[in-house]
């Protein structure tokens, strides 16, 4: 009984501090003024600190919101099969951080990163 007791408090204190986490996700998202979604794209994109030098954070929200849209216009429910949709999706996000001069030495693990991420997102 003990034993089982403790079991309990253990996943009582891991569903607290889960909703912990997510609480401070929310609040994350409204002192960004990102919402989740893009605040993933973000935090992928300022894995780089370069990229964080260089253009900074007002630079890198943009682009995060607008890999968002570029996404939600772009996939479909089978993107993550079939290939030609995600070499097309590659060549847009590519585009993207061309656009706002994303160190170029990183773009290449930054769209892995942005389509890992997509992926991720799309699974959840």
């Amino acid at each position: 009984m003990v034993n089982c007791s403790l079991q309990i408090s253990k996943v009582v204190a891991e569903l607290v501090e889960l909703a912990r986490k997510i609480k401070e996700e929310g609040e994350r998202g409204k002192e960004t003024g990102l919402t989740q979604e893009e605040i993933a794209f973000y935090d992928a994109l300022c894995a780089n600190e370069s990229a964080i030098r260089e253009l900074g954070d007002e630079t890198l929200k943009q682009i995060a919101r607008e890999l968002v849209v570029l996404l939600r216009q772009n996939t479909t429910v089978d993107w993550t099969i079939k290939e030609s949709v995600q070499a097309k999706l590659r060549i847009y996000v590519k585009k993207l951080l061309r656009k706002y001069n994303y160190p170029p030495d990183k773009q290449e693990s930054a769209t892995q990163t942005v389509l890992e991420q997509a992926k991720l997102l799309c699974e959840g």
